[in-house]
């Protein structure tokens, strides 16, 4: 046993409880059209308040399993500080409020209860990615923009695992965060007309993959090898919401090598 490290365990739950209720406390429902209501968690991307995001998510889902009052819901989705659920009206009560309020009171007696603990459920997903070059064209700029050298970059990149906070954007492309502050820049000045499948790339304190060429605006400093959304697939993602990604640097000849066909 470590007495030290169980304080700290134990210290770190406690904050995780108290960031939890805190954020609980200033939650907001409100109706998005008449089929959808957004729980609003927060204003800022920061892993507090995903973790609430996912830990509400999964207790709006298991009690809709569960609870005829919310028989209506036919889906939950989480976003960086929010999450939206959508309903079916005419599943909702004929008498009374309407459906909207009908659902805003289940889900605040909801959130009166303790959040379920997600943030351990998490995996370590190691992803190869060849930095700098044509792979990465804005990997200079980054390191020029930031005080640092590329390789300084590619480092602090690669060097802590990042929370999968939301799929965004596009059908499957990872937004995941916090960057190390030092590497937090804005989006580029002018955004490129196409930014290639596979491309990593930084911007506000996140980092996204892109599954698909398309136009952009991040800082693209690396592109990694394999195909991570596969429409035909079941379930399209290879990656999960609150997986931890790890960036690996490799070598053009190695990202050769692991290339993944794209449907």
């Amino acid at each position: 046993m470590n007495p030290s490290a169980d304080a700290a365990l134990l210290e770190t739950d406690a904050t995780s409880i108290e960031q939890s209720a805190g954020i609980l406390a200033r939650a907001r429902i409100e109706p998005v059209g008449d089929r959808c209501l957004l729980i609003r968690l927060g204003d800022t991307v920061d892993l507090a308040t995903n973790r609430a995001v996912h830990a509400v998510t999964a207790l709006i889902n298991a009690a809709a399993a569960d609870d005829a009052s919310l028989a209506a819901i036919v889906e939950v989705v989480p976003a960086f500080t929010t999450v939206a659920v959508h309903y079916q009206p005419s599943r909702c009560p004929r008498v009374g409020d309407l459906p909207s309020v009908h659902l805003t009171r289940c889900i605040e007696a909801l959130l009166r209860q303790d959040l379920p603990d997600v943030a351990v459920e998490g995996r370590v997903v190691e992803i190869p990615a060849c930095y700098g070059g044509d792979f990465g064209p804005d990997l200079d700029d980054v390191a020029e923009r930031c005080g640092l050298t590329p390789q300084e970059v590619i480092a602090l990149h690669s060097g802590t695992p990042l929370t999968l906070y939301a799929f965004f954007f596009s059908p499957g492309n990872p937004f995941a965060g916090p960057l190390d502050p030092r590497l937090n820049v804005k989006r580029r000045s002018s955004p490129r007309t196409r930014v290639e499948a596979g491309s990593v790339a930084i911007a506000n304190g996140l980092s996204s993959i892109y599954q698909s060429a398309s136009p952009g605006g991040w800082n693209v400093i690396a592109r990694t090898p394999w195909n991570l959304f596969d429409v035909t697939a079941q379930p399209p993602t290879r990656l999960r919401l609150g997986d931890q990604l790890r960036f690996k640097p490799i070598s053009p000849t190695e990202f050769a090598d692991l290339l993944e066909p794209r449907p």
